[in-house]
């Protein structure tokens, strides 16, 4: 599916704030990231492992947070932006949970960060869309 411009949603305060405590941005940088009051998590902090720019692909892994408790070491995320014939994009993303010791993640716990991962990404699209000039 194809989407030039997906609805708004009021997810505008999820991240209060983003920074780099580790490098330059580039590869390798660790960056923590804060969630706004609404969120049941605090913060989270995540390393740049691949930054394509020609090809548009991001990958990173979540490091730390609050939210992985005794079950998950770390998430490996890979995004990459795909354009399509109608002048939009779509937006590929893929997940790589890995847990402590014989921990298990259940279905419905993938199913529910799926469903926050997808938030985040609206969140991000609603700014992007609403600053179109603010990034290069």
């Amino acid at each position: 599916m194809c989407i030039a411009g997906m609805l708004l949603l009021p997810w505008l305060d999820a991240i209060k704030s983003v920074e780099i405590i580790e490098g330059d941005g580039g590869v390798g940088s660790i960056k923590l990231i804060t969630f706004g009051e609404g969120s049941q998590y605090k913060s989270a902090k995540h390393r740049v492992d691949k930054l394509d720019k020609v090809n548009f692909v991001y990958g990173y892994t979540v490091i730390e947070g609050d939210a992985f408790k005794d079950v998950i070491e770390k998430v490996c995320y890979v995004v990459k932006i795909e354009g399509c014939g109608d002048g939009g994009s779509v937006c590929k993303t893929s997940s790589t949970y890995h847990t402590k010791g014989d921990a298990v993640i259940t279905e419905e716990q993938i199913k529910a960060g799926k469903e926050k991962a997808l938030q985040m990404f609206k969140a991000v699209e609603a700014h992007l869309l609403a600053h179109p000039d603010a990034y290069n």
